[in-house]
């Protein structure tokens, strides 16, 4: 949705965006099992967190960085955290 919203991307050229900045096909995206996984692995935060898994702004931070997208309320945590 924040690709359509603010690249003014149509849904599948948003995915495929997606997608490819994550380095994983359409088909690997749209499995659930795998998305699990990759996010896991790589930091990006999962729906039902384990104790040592990353989640909340942590999460936020590094998907705005992985896909090179801007979310205010992680730029407002690091203007007020001075990071």
């Amino acid at each position: 949705m924040r690709m359509m919203l603010t690249r003014k991307m149509k849904l599948p050229a948003a995915k495929q965006y997606v997608a490819d900045k994550l380095g994983i096909t359409m088909e690997q995206m749209h499995d659930s099992t795998f998305m699990l996984e990759y996010r896991r692995d790589n930091g990006l935060g999962v729906i039902m967190p384990y104790a040592d898994d990353i989640y909340g702004m942590e999460a936020k931070c590094r998907i705005a960085k992985k896909l090179d997208i801007k979310i205010n309320s992680v730029d407002r945590f690091k203007a007020n955290a001075q990071i």
